[in-house]
Parts: C-alpha cells; structure tokens; sequence
C-alpha cells in the first residue's frame, strides 16, 4: 500500500524540491525567503528569487542553506511548512517525511536536517534519512540495491558532491565547495575585468544558462549593468569565449576531485565504473563544456541526467512508492 501522505524533500542550497506522494509530484522552488521589518514573511520560494537584487532595505531575502547545510533554520522551517501547506492546501495532515542528506558531512549537520522537520509543526509521524547520492541514482534510474561501482556527480549551486555507490550504501563521498554560484562569480569577475562593467549575479547566471545556445547561433552575450568608471547604467556586447574560459578554473577543481576519489576506489569498483561511466546530475550540471572536460579529464564517458534538478526528489518517490527500495531510508540514529 502506497503511504498516501509522504513527502520526499530534497533542500538544495538553490532549489527545493519536494515530492508529495498524494499526487505523485514534485514542485521545484527557489529556497529562498524574503523577510520584511526583521520579522514579517513576505515572501518565499520563486516569489522571494523575483524581488532578489532589487528589494528595499527593509527586506532581507536569503537563502537559508549555505555550502549544503542549514545555515538559518528558522527560516528554512517557515519555508518548508509553507510549502508543505501549499501542498495540502492549507491544512497540515500527519505525515511521514523522507529527506534526502549529503554524506560529506557531520553527524550533527545531518541531524539538522531531520531536526528541522520534527519542528517545523507539520505533524512528521516519521523521518527518515536518505543519503543523498543513493537517492540521486534511483532518480538516474539505476537500481543501487545491486548495482555495484557507480560514480555520481552531483553539480549544485554552492557544492559539487562525488559519490561512489555500490549494492545500496556509498563507499566514497567528497563534498566540494565549487558549483554554480563559483560559475557565476567567475563570469561577473571576468565581465568587470574586461569590461570595467559590473553586473548583477542573476544577469551572469543568465549568460551561463544560455551559452550553449549563443555559441551554436555565434552570437555574443548581451548584457546590463553598472560602468564602473562612470557609475552609469550601460549596455555591453559580452564574447562567448571569455563566458567560458572565466569558468574554466571552477571545472578543473571538479575533474581533480573526481580524479582523487577514482584514485582511492578499490579495484573491482574501478573496473565498474569504466564500464558505466560517469553519471552527471545536479542544477548547475549542464553548463555547457562541463560534461565535455568530463570526459576528457577523467578518460569516462560521461552520462547526463535527464533531470538534473528534481532527479534526488524522484529517487525519493521510487523509495516512498517501492517497498524493495525502503531499506535505504534510514530512522534518526538507528543506521540502516
């Protein structure tokens, strides 16, 4: 029998995701919150990203994830039971919640995360754990339960982790603070550099998202922003090239990474994932070139998730639907 009321959360630093087993769907929203006079909410999700940039003083928007853990937790609390009534339509029914967990870090970091479901008063009859790169392949359709020796890449907006999985548990896990905000700020500090001109960081993630496409039409980026010599609003042509050159070095962090845990895998693991490759997933994983340097870097072919952003919360819907999965969710404290 599906648990009807079950909610699988995947916070990311960027974006939450949230699976509701009651309708079989995943929201994708921004994780971010807009706080008015220091303690009204505003706004959150997608409409809190909206006025980012551009709110008056007495509205402090932030994320309240930072590096992959919770860095504001009352804030994330009034998030997640905003959206978790958004999902019930305003009202909050007795619930069973599986969240999704980065291994790389502290037993007391990871207890937050289920510390802040226990108290964010939405009626969590039972939490449970879930690391997060086992959640991540059952998103990538791979059934880790037997599959033995896959490598995962996930690319977030403040971490990129690299896990080695095998027969349900990770063997290696590193957590490194490079992902798409590192990209952003390159490209803002290559823009100022050369350009003398200094842009906003949803203009930079803008050009990011759409370099691909700018390059195949051999078009330049065109961007806004401030002179710093004048201090005056301009317009600037931005080259593609410089967009993904400033990134270079963000990328190379990663393939150096992903070499040392190839260099501390067991051999047997080894000869698996030569045969699999790579899999690459996470929001700021399809900036063009990446999955390319990749390959190149690491000798591997490189398999790019269909759906980079939601993939961990589909992982999550597999564990809350099939019960041959639920042995990789574990209870507060209690292991596997």
């Amino acid at each position: 029998m599906l648990a009807n009321n079950a909610f699988g959360i995947d916070l990311g630093t960027r974006t939450i995701k949230i699976y509701n087993a009651h309708n079989d769907n995943v929201i994708v929203e921004k994780n971010m919150i807009a706080i008015e006079d220091k303690k009204n909410l505003f706004a959150y999700g997608d409409s809190a990203f909206e006025m980012f940039e551009k709110a008056p003083s007495n509205i402090e928007i932030s994320y309240p994830l930072c590096n992959g853990v919770i860095a504001d937790i009352k804030n994330m609390q009034l998030i997640l039971k905003n959206f978790i009534l958004d999902c019930n339509k305003g009202s909050v029914k007795p619930a069973e919640f599986y969240i999704a967990v980065p291994s790389d870090i502290t037993e007391v970091e990871k207890r937050a995360f289920s510390d802040l479901v226990k108290d964010a008063n939405i009626k969590a009859k039972k939490i449970l754990r879930v690391e997060k790169a086992v959640a991540d392949g059952l998103g990538l359709d791979i059934d880790v339960k037997n599959a033995q020796g896959i490598l995962v890449v996930n690319v977030g907006f403040h971490t990129t982790e690299i896990s080695i999985l095998s027969l349900g548990g990770i063997v290696l896990s590193r957590l490194i603070k490079v992902g798409g905000q590192k990209f952003d700020e390159s490209i803002k500090n290559a823009i100022r550099k050369e350009f003398s001109l200094i842009v906003g960081s949803k203009t930079a993630e803008n050009v990011k998202i759409d370099l691909r496409e700018l390059e195949e039409d051999k078009r330049k980026a065109v961007v806004y922003g401030r002179d710093i010599v004048t201090g005056l609003p301009m317009e600037k042509e931005i080259p593609t090239d410089l967009v993904s050159e400033s990134m270079l070095e963000n990328f190379n962090v990663i393939i150096d990474n992903i070499r040392v845990i190839l260099e501390r895998t067991p051999p047997e693991l080894s000869a698996d994932i030569f045969r699999r490759g790579v899999y690459l997933t996470g929001g700021a994983s399809q900036v063009a070139h990446l999955a390319e340097l990749i390959a190149k870097g690491t000798g591997l072919k490189v398999n790019v998730s269909e759906n980079p952003v939601s993939g961990v919360a589909l992982g999550l819907a597999k564990i809350i639907k099939d019960d041959n999965y639920k042995s990789v969710a574990y209870l507060e404290g209690m292991g596997r």
